[in-house]
């Protein structure tokens, strides 16, 4: 953790510094969660996996239990922040969409009780952060989420390296948001006096 707060130093710091995240690729019955940090240039690989709730369990059932599993796991891993899948909406799907949208809420709910920042990205994002464009299937995310940490995500459910691609988007976000926090501002120019206004004129 970095105590100057001198101009940008604190942002800075959490660039160089380990800075832990926690994606989220929501579901109500397979909800993918990746846990990476960053470590200045590297990033590790902490945890990945999936909750799990029966599917014949009511949709109330499911979403706690969901939500008390997502609550021991940020107790568990303290993350600094946690970033969250944005379901995409199709009209064939619009069902599948809501059920998505309940989970990305229960998610929220989680971060809020931890008062954790929730950041939020779209699957095109992620996808075009993590692999170069938004059209890549899950496979490739796997693989090339596989690449970047060095680790062999073969014997995981794509739902837990989509929550991966999730982690690495919000970093690397992050990084360059910080990095633009961490530029000076620019110079003001002194305002002119009364009398220098007036030789002007």
């Amino acid at each position: 953790m970095c105590d100057n707060d001198s101009w940008g130093m604190r942002s800075w710091c959490r660039i160089m510094c380990a800075m832990r995240v926690l994606g989220i690729d929501p579901g109500t019955v397979h909800m993918g969660f990746g846990i990476v940090e960053q470590r200045q240039a590297d990033i590790a690989l902490i945890h990945c996996g999936v909750l799990e709730a029966p599917q014949r369990d009511p949709i109330e059932r499911r979403l706690l239990r969901i939500f008390t599993q997502l609550q021991a796991l940020i107790a568990q891993h303290a993350p600094d922040a946690i970033a969250v899948e944005e379901p995409f909406v199709v009209k064939a799907a619009r069902n599948s969409a809501l059920a998505v949208g309940e989970a990305r809420a229960i998610a929220l709910l989680a971060a809020a009780g931890a008062s954790l920042p929730v950041s939020q990205y779209t699957p095109s994002k992620v996808r075009s952060t993590v692999i170069g464009y938004g059209a890549g299937d899950k496979e490739q995310v796997r693989q090339m989420v596989s690449m970047l940490l060095g680790a062999s995500l073969e014997s995981f459910r794509l739902d837990a390296s989509d929550a991966l691609a999730v982690a690495i988007c919000h970093l690397r976000h992050a990084a360059i948001a910080d990095l633009i926090s961490a530029l000076p501002a620019p110079a003001r120019r002194p305002a002119a006096s009364p009398a220098a206004r007036k030789n002007r004129s």
